[in-house]
């Protein structure tokens, strides 16, 4: 988004949260549409077959911002780095609601059925959300990193926007992040 365009939607976005009805109307369109390309980016990355589309993850992020009557939006980057954490949440809480493969192995289903019912990626979102939640208990920059990249889909240069550090930086810091996540998601 060029410069002036973030900057508008950064004075929507204050004005909006000061309880500018109009301003709400101007931001729908083009919250709308950035959201949904966070959470295609995010998606795409879902198993296939997943029960919760891309269109639902946006549609739920949406509404719980639009809740948030006294959120202070500080600029563009504050709103989408909500946002990704907040379709974070939304994945985490759907892929714990599935069942477990325990829960699936004392169902009577056929070998169809047991496919689509046990899922290893949902285990490997909440895994990976519990290895994120450690990491940021001793590297908060590092984990909201994964955060925005990962779960926000969000660009290097997005991330680092939001974060407030350099292209560079947030580069470095995702590789790290990365392999201490590889090694806590291997561990035997």
């Amino acid at each position: 988004m060029p410069n002036h365009d973030s900057q508008n939607l950064t004075e929507i976005l204050q004005r909006w949260s000061e309880g500018d009805a109009e301003a709400l109307d101007k931001l729908t369109p083009v919250v709308y549409a950035e959201l949904h390309r966070i959470a295609k980016r995010y998606m795409g990355r879902e198993r296939e077959g997943h029960t919760l589309q891309t269109t639902a993850l946006v549609n739920e992020a949406y509404v719980r911002l639009i809740d948030w009557k006294t959120a202070k939006w500080q600029n563009r980057a504050h709103f989408f780095g909500v946002s990704a954490q907040l379709m974070r949440r939304i994945l985490v809480d759907f892929a714990r609601k599935r069942p477990s493969k325990r829960a699936a192995a004392l169902q009577q289903v056929s070998l169809e059925e047991a496919f689509i019912v046990t899922n290893e990626k949902d285990a490997d979102l909440v895994a990976l959300d519990e290895a994120l939640t450690e990491l940021a208990t001793f590297d908060e920059r590092k984990a909201r990193i994964v955060e925005l990249k990962f779960f926000g889909g969000l660009s290097v240069e997005e991330t680092a926007e939001v974060i407030g550090v350099s292209a560079v930086t947030v580069m470095r810091e995702w590789q790290k992040a990365k392999a201490w996540l590889y090694l806590q998601l291997n561990k035997t």
